[in-house]
């Protein structure tokens, strides 16, 4: 047993400074700090071996990824637990390295040692040091018992034969509730099948709060039928959170959170009803924490399906009500306001009344109702919105596109559109820009044209973000107005923002005379320069055309050297000045060897964005670019990049085009959800009509299915991004 083991400093520290430290490497490279910190995590003083633990945390398992080190520092890791030292903390070290490891694949057998990767190699290391970690779950200190039963059951297959019988046997005397909802876990993970029994038969209200919760997530885990005794022990033993603060299993610390997302992803209408019956029980209980978890659930439900708004909808209104009848009704307790706008349209009329009427009210409340509603029904969040501009930051920023810079959503309304020039007029010279409200107007475009004496009187405190919104609003009657103000702006300041008032002018009104000077002159300071200032003057070359022939030089002069030390964003300036040359010229001699430079660049696996716009470049340049066929053919491996090289080699090659499997490629890559809108832009560029029946099945289920196909993406805009792709979907389905 663990505390027994004599332990032979010397010796350790002699086998340590015998490994190779300095040629293995970890998260942060050269692996030579690694023996000071198990020397340290050995030692005698405390405060060093807790800096030596949080080190090591950060470089043998940083962020839970394992390296070459992480292997080669489980032996020593387990001699220190072994000796008794910092055994519960050391454990879970080693338990982490297991975790972030992995089994040999099938194909990997007979694999030599040297030859494997790093995860499969931490993952043999510490099945190596499992009779230590074994021993430990009968350990008189229950972190210990607790730490050894988690390291266990995180070995995966290779470690499942070993330890499924100890962990069983254990389980089968140990009286510690937590202790005995860890092992519960362990062999879950570890023998699936075999521990669905003990999981079934530990959701009864005999067994100790934390091992009912346990048993709860085991059988959910496992698969097991969702049945009104797991419905029932949720219900009773709500909030879940307090159950599980003191687990070592970080994944499922949020019980609800974890049953709503793993019964919805098995994707079955039954599994779906009982995510909703659950929560719809715990939106409406009396208890306020019952209900915050709830309402972080529901959000969760609300972003992995598409009925879920709807079903949950009376809920989170029961929820809303509730939280206005404790205390003063002030606030938002639960957060169920802010869920609101997890609905988007789907919310419907019921969730557009409710948050009407709150969002009339004053303070914080109101605003989180407004910015909520701003989601739900835009069209009748823009009246209130103007009302009181002022004290409604929340709502502002989400009408206007939210801190991320999405697009904004409120629709043109004249009431708000006046409010925004009262703004407007108030802003400070010396004061923030204005961001939010050039974001809306520029949305808005002709239709904000009455805002145009706003603009032109904050244009010389904002030089370099009026001009674009100036031109996006396209003022007929005040046309000289503004350009002479444009035009005035390109002589001084800066150069960004002579060079924006410049390009807004020749949007304005087709004057590029201002605009090319500017535009040669920046290419020319920055010329073998990281490459942003580059890539806006090529593209703002290329949006100018033929007309921009002077500058031709300069934008050749601009290339950077092809080869293995230009940047990513100095390859994206390569790309636009590719496509500027083409432009400009309508010759593509020149571009199509710089875009086969990039495309065929040897590993870019951190250059997806760089790729993506090299292949739209090609596909601008047509039949022209056929000597990019075999680049362009490579990027097919890539679901992220299959619709990109997909429109530019039907653009570039449509005789030479697979149609069918070109098809099946972009479904693949969609229903994953890698570039969905992309993908379905690139199945209608086919033709729908050449789709084979299983792909035209497949299609239609994209925008028919219950699971979101847009999963990711800024806080609060996945939900109102998969109903955008739902309604393409059918457009394109529909239009054929």
């Amino acid at each position: 047993m663990i505390g027994t083991m004599n332990f032979d400093r010397a010796r350790f520290l002699a086998d340590l400074d015998a490994r190779p430290w300095a040629s293995r490497t970890h998260a942060y490279g050269s692996a030579e700090d690694v023996p000071d910190c198990l020397r340290a995590l050995a030692g005698d003083d405390d405060a060093a071996a807790e800096e030596a633990r949080n080190e090591l945390y950060g470089s043998i398992l940083h962020q839970g990824s394992v390296y070459e080190a992480s292997a080669e520092a489980v032996p020593f890791l387990a001699r220190i637990a072994a000796a008794g030292i910092r055994t519960a903390d050391v454990l879970l070290l080693i338990g982490g390295i297991a975790e972030g490891g992995a089994d040999p694949s099938p194909e990997g057998a007979g694999v030599p040692p040297e030859r494997e990767s790093d995860e499969v190699a931490c993952r043999r290391a510490v099945v190596a040091q499992l009779p230590l970690l074994l021993a430990s779950v009968g350990h008189e200190d229950r972190a210990v018992r607790q730490s050894a039963a988690w390291a266990a059951g995180v070995t995966g297959a290779a470690g499942a034969d070993a330890a499924v019988p100890v962990l069983r046997e254990r389980a089968a005397v140990e009286t510690d509730a937590l202790v005995r909802a860890e092992l519960l876990s362990a062999l879950a993970l570890l023998d699936p099948e075999g521990t669905a029994p003990a999981a079934t038969g530990a959701l009864g209200p005999d067994s100790p709060p934390e091992l009912r919760i346990a048993a709860v997530l085991a059988c959910v885990d496992i698969g097991l039928p969702w049945t009104r005794a797991h419905h029932d022990a949720v219900l009773a033993l709500l909030p879940l959170d307090r159950l599980v603060s003191d687990r070592l299993d970080l994944s499922r610390r949020e019980p609800l959170h974890h049953i709503t997302a793993t019964l919805l992803l098995r994707d079955t209408g039954a599994d779906r009803e009982a995510v909703f019956a659950l929560l719809d029980a715990a939106l409406r209980g009396d208890d306020p924490d019952t209900r915050t978890e709830a309402v972080w659930a529901a959000r969760e439900a609300c972003e992995l399906s598409r009925s879920a708004p709807a079903r949950l909808v009376p809920a989170l209104i029961s929820a809303v009500a509730a939280d206005e009848a404790t205390a003063d009704g002030a606030g938002d307790a639960s957060g169920a306001l802010s869920a609101f706008g997890k609905l988007g349209p789907c919310g419907g009329p019921a969730a557009a009344d409710v948050l009407a009427v709150r969002a009339s009210g004053d303070g914080d409340r109101a605003d989180r109702a407004l910015e909520a509603l701003v989601a739900v029904a835009p069209e009748r969040a823009a009246p209130l919105l103007a009302r009181d501009l002022e004290r409604r930051p929340r709502a502002l920023g989400a009408a206007c596109g939210g801190p991320a810079g999405s697009l904004p959503v409120v629709p043109y309304d004249p009431e708000l559109l006046a409010a925004v020039r009262k703004r407007l007029a108030a802003v400070e010279p010396d004061g923030r820009a204005p961001f939010q409200l050039a974001a809306l107007l520029t949305e808005w475009g002709t239709d904000a044209a009455d805002a145009v004496p706003e603009l032109l009187a904050a244009l010389p405190a904002f030089p370099g973000l009026l001009p674009s919104v100036l031109a996006a609003v396209r003022p007929p009657g005040l046309h000289p107005e503004v350009a002479d103000a444009l035009r005035a702006h390109t002589r001084t300041g800066p150069a960004d923002d002579r060079i924006a008032a410049a390009q807004a002018l020749h949007r304005l009104t087709g004057d590029h005379g201002p605009l090319l000077p500017l535009l040669a002159e920046r290419l020319t300071a920055c010329a073998g320069g990281s490459g942003d200032g580059i890539r806006e003057a090529a593209t703002a070359a290329a949006a100018v055309g033929p007309a921009a022939l002077p500058i031709v030089p300069a934008l050749r002069g601009a290339l950077n050297a092809p080869g293995p030390r230009r940047t990513f964003p100095q390859m994206d300036a390569d790309i636009a000045i590719a496509t500027a040359l083409h432009r400009i010229t309508g010759d593509a001699a020149e571009a199509v060897p710089v875009l086969a430079g990039i495309l065929g660049a040897d590993d870019l696996r951190w250059g997806r964005w760089t790729l993506i716009r090299a292949a739209r470049a090609a596909e601008g340049l047509g039949p022209a670019a056929r000597p990019l066929v075999p680049v362009l053919k490579a990027l097919l491996t890539d679901p992220e990049q299959v619709p990109v090289a997909v429109l530019a080699l039907h653009a570039v090659a449509r005789e030479e085009v697979d149609t069918g499997r070109l098809a099946g490629l972009l479904l693949d890559a969609a229903e994953a959800g890698a570039a969905p809108f992309e993908a379905v832009d690139a199945v209608e560029a086919l033709g729908v009509d050449t789709l084979s029946e299983e792909h035209r099945a497949r299609l239609t289920e994209l925008g028919e299915r219950d699971l979101r196909v847009v999963t990711s993406g800024v806080e609060g805009t996945v939900e109102a991004a998969d109903e955008r792709l739902r309604a393409r979907v059918r457009a394109v389905v529909g239009a054929d």
